[in-house]
């Protein structure tokens, strides 16, 4: 049996990393007689700023792309098909509002250490996209923790702290450092990167011609 480690960077305010890891886990599925994965999220922030409260994503993303609201619109709608093609619940996609996502991180690197990483970072994806909550907030937090049955106390003994901070920054600056400028971004056995929500016949393609290298 081929093992593939997968390294994601990816942030919990990226819809192209929902939709990634969504097709990722289809191609996974489809390779699973031939191949192991094991994964692990690494953090990315689209918006490091925490000051303020955030502002309405349609003009925010009209601003950063130097496109109408009309324009982002008709894009996130796009966005909203792919992702209920996929079993995402995408339904406030546009309702949301650009958050801060560092303490996110943080209680994603908390939920790893108790193997439901990938069920915090789920979690958090359907708060923002699904519900359009305020994912910095730390009652929204918990309640994601809680909903993934983690020990909702300890998890804002985490967040009152400073615990998980430097993992997080270490995070941002390897991978920046590795060229990664853009999520979704895979790293496959800590020596191919693949960039973008790839189709899951493209991953599958890609992780064949791994294994054969290896």
């Amino acid at each position: 049996m081929t093992i593939l480690q997968i390294d994601i960077v990816s942030d919990i305010a990226c819809p192209w990393c929902a939709i990634g890891y969504a097709r990722l886990e289809k191609a996974m599925e489809a390779l699973k007689d031939n191949m192991e994965f094991t994964l692990q999220w690494h953090a990315f922030e689209l918006n490091p700023d925490s000051s303020g409260d955030g502002e309405p994503i349609l003009p925010a993303l009209s601003r950063k792309y130097g496109r109408s609201e009309d324009e982002m619109r008709a894009s996130q709608g796009q966005m909203m098909e792919i992702a209920t093609s996929l079993g995402l619940n995408f339904e406030k996609l546009q309702e949301r509002h650009t958050r801060n996502t560092f303490d996110a991180h943080r209680l994603v690197k908390w939920a790893g250490e108790q193997g439901k990483q990938t069920e915090m970072k789920m979690a958090f994806f359907e708060a923002y996209f699904g519900r359009a909550e305020n994912v910095s907030n730390p009652e929204v937090l918990i309640y994601c923790v809680e909903a993934i049955g983690l020990d909702g106390d300890k998890a804002r003994e985490v967040l009152a702290s400073d615990l998980y901070a430097d993992a997080v920054r270490q995070d941002e600056a390897q991978y920046q450092q590795a060229g990664v400028s853009a999520v979704p971004a895979y790293i496959i056995n800590r020596k191919y990167l693949i960039s973008g929500a790839q189709e899951p016949e493209t991953l599958i393609k890609a992780f064949r011609e791994i294994a054969e290298s290896a």
